[in-house]
């Protein structure tokens, strides 16, 4: 079952769509100063939610597996490893995971600087 099979539409992705929408086009323009900004703020929000709904599942399945295949549980794990000096900083397969796992965390936060690389 799906969360649209359960809840219904619109899905929570258009819920989210559609306020940013009318954020943009219908409160925006008649916004200035610190309320114009609040508003791009929150719409910055809604899309970081947005991403996250989208890729979040399947970025966490492509973290968990990178840190299983180096044989750590979670990223708890590797980053005690890392402190604990039984895993070298330098080792190209910790830094393709540490990427990774901040390539994901961009994707969602802040798409711009995974783009920029």
């Amino acid at each position: 079952m799906t969360p649209e099979d359960l809840h219904g539409l619109p899905s929570s992705a258009e819920l989210i769509e559609a306020t940013q929408e009318w954020l943009t086009r219908e409160l925006a323009p008649k916004l200035d100063g610190r309320d114009a900004f609040m508003v791009r703020v929150v719409n910055n929000v809604l899309g970081q939610v947005e991403r996250e709904m989208a890729t979040g599942a399947e970025q966490a399945a492509a973290v968990s597996h990178e840190l299983e295949t180096l044989g750590y549980a979670d990223e708890a794990a590797l980053a005690s490893a890392i402190r604990g000096r039984s895993v070298r900083i330098d080792d190209p397969e910790v830094i393709a995971v540490v990427r990774a796992v901040v390539d994901a965390r961009l994707a969602v936060a802040n798409p711009r600087y995974v783009e920029r690389r």
